[in-house]
């Protein structure tokens, strides 16, 4: 494989859809507030993550599916081979030994998120192939799992802390985020899974009910953030940058209601991006009132 072909496959851009776990964990730092914050803990917790950790699961998975049609950001991923296998778990190797620096904690999560990624794709149990399952567990590390591996590494808070209602709140919303996002990527992968066998949570749900289910998970998040910022007034700046998202999936399901092949890989990108856009301004803007 070639540089470019192993760059592709470990798709790294596709970690901005999962930068607003970080932000908002970052926004919610007792230390950003005290003004004792170490931005080079900081840094070296967002690139094991966003640079090592996601990328190795990427890479994993692909090696593993050696998908034909679109995948992640790649509409049309290039072939594999062994070399994208070592360089999966070179980079969990790497984020492991950058993750002893940040603390035992730290470790741990990335253990169990790296076991997790890999059980999703391998064939020897790959999870993928189990939809309510797979979309729970992909919903809950991605989401609130890392939100308070996050809060912890940057916090260096005892485990006891992250038990508390306000940071478990938190969590919940973020996997509530993942519960609505996740079977949109999914959504025009229905013949590519269909041909492996794998009976995605889009699959099972099919592509309205994959609509139905981002609607019903979004607004119950809504509700939940309202209830977080206790109705104060930033509440409402969050479905202000929500909004080019929202505008766009409305649209987006009335052409996927007049014909179904619009559900293709780059409407679903499209949406991807801007709710994930929409996410990162919000807790970018909450990061700043919190630090100034």
């Amino acid at each position: 494989m070639t540089f470019r072909t192993v760059w592709l496959h470990l798709r790294v851009p596709f970690s901005f859809f999962l930068l607003p776990v970080f932000l908002f964990a970052l926004s919610q730092s007792d230390a950003l507030r005290l003004g004792t914050l170490d931005w080079i803990r900081v840094a070296v917790v967002w690139v094991v993550i966003h640079l090592l950790l996601y990328p190795a699961s990427n890479a994993y998975n692909s090696y593993f599916d050696k998908d034909e049609g679109s995948i992640g950001i790649l509409e049309t991923p290039p072939p594999v081979d062994k070399t994208l296998f070592y360089v999966a778990w070179a980079l969990d190797l790497l984020a492991l030994l950058l993750g002893i620096w940040v603390g035992w904690p730290f470790v741990a999560y990335l253990l169990i998120y790296g076991f997790i990624s890999k059980a999703y794709s391998h064939p020897a149990i790959r999870l993928k192939k189990y939809p309510v399952m797979s979309w729970l567990i992909v919903s809950l590390f991605q989401g609130g799992f890392t939100y308070l591996m996050t809060l912890q590494a940057i916090d260096r808070l005892p485990i006891a802390e992250l038990m508390k209602p306000q940071p478990l709140l938190a969590a919940l919303l973020c996997t509530m985020n993942l519960l609505a996002v996740y079977p949109i990527t999914q959504i025009y992968q229905h013949e590519e899974d269909s041909r492996r066998g794998d009976l995605t949570m889009s699959r099972l749900l099919g592509v309205r009910g994959t609509f139905l289910n981002a609607v019903f998970w979004f607004a119950v998040s809504l509700v939940g953030f309202y209830q977080y910022f206790r109705g104060a007034a930033l509440f409402w700046l969050l479905p202000v940058c929500l909004l080019p998202g929202v505008v766009y999936f409305l649209l987006w399901y009335w052409r996927v209601n007049r014909d179904v092949r619009q559900a293709d890989f780059r409407s679903a990108m499209t949406m991807t991006l801007l709710s994930g856009t929409g996410l990162n301004f919000f807790f970018l803007f909450l990061l700043i009132l919190t630090g100034s």
